[in-house]
């Protein structure tokens, strides 16, 4: 399908890379990759910063302005010795770092437990510290202030210490929510794909979602049908439809088979983890990740933009937050409107499927009729939309208020609250019904990698277009071409789109 001028406007902007995949750990698990990593790290010299800081006041009993003042005169007019202490702390932070990245802290938070966490997270603190009371010892430095260095060293401990807590009890929180999980399939049906499949399930604070085995060719399951998803061959189309993001190979195969996989795995943006001893060679030299209990080699881990999706996140939520806040009053007029105007709630939740298939209410005004629903059956013959969708001119089941309503799209306003909920986000595909993924391809699975959203790049170029091929095809453009920029681009074109008044 040719795209519009205004695609072949924004795309000049887009980088290729920027591809948002179905990574669950990106919405909030952002360590253990490159991006994540970086983010970790300018949190941990942030928290630095911010100790010296409070250290200073607290030891010099003054505040913001006048600490910063005589910052300003002592240090950088008459030269006191307040710049060695930032050199220091410089190096100090720098020692932290590295220390906190021989020590793994930086690496996914579900491979280790809070106990051991929390010991390294002391070490790192501990070890860094004594390297820079040791350099202040060697360099004689009596017109430094021990009481910041050591209130400096209490205040980064307590605060790593604590930011890392509250960090891993959130995580927790949402995989208990059912948030963030990350899809497995394990290849093999025997003893150790069991005992992995039960070492997963056990350990809920893992992050896992069991989805099935893979049978291997010629080789008798032992595990109930009903858990056998699929064989080798079908693999990656069980990757696709169970919105998987981990493989792992627990039964022993041919070594070129396994390279089959890993190339496939790469196309596919699936991590692959094998369990060792079972491939003797094929991953020399490859770190052993622990998950829970059970050691694996990772052979492939997918990228994501975590940073990126971090802002994407903050954006959502304080947009959300926004818009909900300075429309109140509309808002209340328009629910006040609905009452009496028709019969029936002010709101009307549907269920909609959000990111890897997970059912949500997805919340709007009411513009029907209160048992629109069941008076659907007898429309299906007007459909004037192709293959899924489902739409027609002139609904008998549209209030009058409705109508209004969806002239200007102020009934998805509610949608906004999905947002904060974590169940939808600003821009993104639109959230289809259950009926509609039902009737979906296979290859139609891929708007299901992300996030729905509000509005997207098929609301606001798309929207009179009856065919379904199109829809699916700007959302699949729009997921590949991701970039916080193309958001804010559709943000400022769905403006332009409601005040139009396009909308049906």
């Amino acid at each position: 399908m040719a795209t519009s001028q205004f695609w072949q406007r924004v795309s000049e902007t887009l980088s290729p890379s920027s591809e948002m995949n179905s990574g669950g750990a990106a919405e909030i698990a952002l360590r253990g990759t490159r991006g994540g990593i970086r983010v970790w790290m300018t949190m941990d010299a942030l928290t630095v910063l911010l100790a010296a800081v409070l250290a200073t006041l607290y030891e010099f009993h003054t505040g913001p302005l006048t600490g910063a003042k005589d910052f300003w005169h002592g240090t950088l007019i008459q030269g006191r010795p307040v710049g060695i202490l930032l050199a220091l702390f410089c190096g100090f932070t720098l020692a932290l770092l590295m220390i906190s990245r021989r020590l793994n802290l930086y690496e996914p938070m579900r491979l280790t437990s809070i106990l051991l966490e929390q010991r390294f997270s002391l070490q790192a603190c501990f070890t860094s510290g004594l390297l820079l009371t040791g350099t202040l010892y060697l360099l004689k430095a009596e017109d430094i202030s021990r009481g910041v260095v050591l209130v400096t060293l209490g205040l980064v401990t307590i605060g790593l210490s604590l930011r890392r807590l509250c960090y891993r009890l959130l995580l927790y929180r949402r995989f208990e929510c059912g948030m963030g999980m990350r899809n497995v399939l394990i290849v093999g049906t025997g003893v150790e794909a069991h005992a992995l499949r039960k070492h997963l399930d056990s350990i809920r604070h893992l992050g896992y979602t069991f989805k099935g085995f893979i049978e291997l060719n010629g080789v008798q399951p032992r595990a109930a049908k009903s858990d056998v998803v699929g064989t080798l061959e079908s693999l990656f189309q069980q990757t696709r439809k169970q919105f998987v993001d981990e493989i792992f190979f627990t039964a022993p195969c041919e070594r070129g088979m396994v390279q089959e996989v890993l190339e496939q795995a790469r196309t596919h943006s699936v991590d692959l983890r094998l369990v060792p001893d079972m491939f003797d060679g094929l991953a020399w030299n490859s770190p052993i990740e622990y998950i829970g209990q059970f050691p694996t080699i990772p052979l492939h881990c997918g990228q994501t933009p975590e940073f990126s999706l971090l802002i994407k996140r903050v954006l959502d939520v304080a947009f959300s937050a926004l818009v909900l806040l300075l429309l109140m009053p509309l808002l209340l007029v328009i629910a006040l409107a609905i009452k009496l105007d028709s019969h029936g709630p002010v709101f009307y939740s549907s269920e909609r499927i959000g990111k890897k298939g997970r059912v949500f209410g997805c919340l709007k005004f009411r513009t029907m009729v209160s048992d629109a629903d069941e008076r659907l059956p007898q429309l299906l013959h007007r459909n004037e939309r192709d293959g899924v969708l489902f739409k027609i001119a002139n609904d008998p089941r549209i209030t009058r208020v409705g109508r209004w309503l969806r002239k200007y799209s102020l009934d998805e306003l509610p949608q906004f609250i999905n947002v904060l909920r974590g169940e939808m986000s600003v821009v993104g595909p639109r959230p289809p019904l259950a009926g509609e993924v039902r009737k979906y391809d296979l290859s139609h699975l891929r708007r299901l990698d992300v996030m729905p959203g509000v509005t997207g790049l098929w609301q606001v170029q798309g929207r009179q277009d009856p065919s379904f091929d199109s829809y699916v095809s700007l959302d699949v453009t729009y997921i590949e071409n991701w970039s916080i920029w193309l958001d804010l681009l559709i943000v400022l074109r769905t403006v332009g789109v409601v005040f139009s008044g396009t909308g049906t």
